[in-house]
């Protein structure tokens, strides 16, 4: 069987279903997810099996489904929906393999540019902010980026601000003071103060770049370059099967060139999961120099873990003694039915202050409550 995500792969397959008539839903997505960590998903027939339990109703579907299922698992390349070929102004729904290679096609600068002006940009910009990044079709995806390099540049911006307003009278504001006072044509009745702001935040991102996160990472990487260039008390590392630091990379390097020398480096890039040893990693070896009291760290994963989860939950414990707040960012967890139950969720969640999903550049946009 060849994958490249699986979680987004079923859940593009519940889609199909749904198309061709079954009632495959949200509640049959989350059963299956839940359950492939007691299954060997690597043997076909098993998945095969566990598929059709939670899915087919009836003896009608029991009946359709082998085909289904063998038609779409070997073809993932094409358009499952006749439907949508006969509308030219819908975009066809992307499959996972077809938007690896239009995300990696756009790394490589391989990307359409256009030549018209849209007098629409504003709702197209809202509509890409409200997608999920793993259905982003491919003449969108440029767009995209741009969405979530301004989106972080503006977060960061707001995050690093150096003063915080104050009742005091300590130094006179005159922005504010200017912006308070328009609505009275310009005389200056209020004056506004600032002070110098206590205590800045540190932050410290570590992104699951493995085989089951792959649709998503490469978004979330252009969010952590583009906030890493913008505020400067900030860490970023990466982890798969080990973790990497990836700081000074995304500081000097144009996102394109970051992204080809850390799929050159890291060798475990969009392989298995071991969130716990690299957590471990992480503590034993930075885990005293980056993190104390005024420290927010923010992982971003789904929680699917082939490691240690005793090793896990250790180094969780540890991290959220010394943080001072612990933020989960989680792709399935836009999900309305979405339960944290796979293992690696279950051992992190006592030692997560925040968890929320993170999916589309509107979640990312979110991240300002938290920072």
């Amino acid at each position: 069987m060849r994958l490249t995500s699986l979680s987004q792969n079923i859940i593009q397959f519940c889609r199909y279903l749904r198309q061709k008539g079954f009632t495959a839903g949200i509640e049959e997505e989350t059963l299956i997810l839940q359950s492939l960590q007691h299954f060997d998903f690597t043997d076909q027939e098993s998945f095969y099996l566990l598929l059709k339990a939670i899915i087919c109703r009836n003896k009608s579907q029991v009946d359709e489904f082998e085909k289904l299922f063998r038609d779409y698992w070997k073809q993932l390349d094409k358009e499952v929906n006749a439907k949508q070929k006969e509308s030219t102004k819908k975009k066809k729904q992307p499959t996972p393999r077809a938007q690896l290679a239009s995300l990696n096609a756009w790394l490589k600068g391989n990307h359409k540019k256009e030549t018209e002006e849209m007098a629409t940009y504003s709702n197209v910009k809202q509509t890409l902010s409200q997608k999920d990044f793993s259905a982003v079709p491919d003449d969108d995806i440029e767009e995209l980026m741009k969405v979530i390099s301004n989106l972080s540049k503006r977060l960061a911006a707001k995050t690093n601000r150096r003063y915080e307003a104050s009742n005091k009278i300590d130094q006179p504001d005159l922005r504010q003071t200017l912006r308070k006072n328009l609505r009275r044509g310009g005389e200056l009745i209020d004056i506004m103060h600032r002070r110098p702001k206590r205590n800045r935040v540190k932050l410290l991102m570590l992104c699951d770049v493995s085989q089951s996160m792959e649709l998503y990472a490469v978004f979330l990487l252009q969010f952590m370059y583009a906030f890493q260039q913008v505020y400067s008390k900030m860490e970023t590392f990466v982890f798969s099967t080990s973790l990497k630091r990836i700081t000074p990379q995304l500081k000097q390097k144009e996102f394109r060139e970051a992204m080809d020398w850390l799929s050159m480096e890291h060798d475990e890039w969009h392989g298995g999961t071991r969130i716990g040893e690299s957590l471990n990693t992480f503590v034993n070896d930075y885990g005293a120099r980056l993190i104390d009291s005024k420290t927010i760290v923010i992982i971003l994963s789904d929680g699917w873990d082939t490691g240690n989860i005793d090793l896990l939950q250790k180094s969780m414990h540890t991290i959220h003694t010394k943080a001072k707040k612990v933020v989960w960012l989680n792709p399935l967890a836009g999900y309305i039915a979405y339960r944290p139950e796979v293992a690696g969720m279950k051992a992190a969640m006592p030692y997560i202050d925040v968890f929320a999903p993170v999916y589309n550049a509107e979640s990312l946009r979110r991240l300002s409550k938290w920072l």
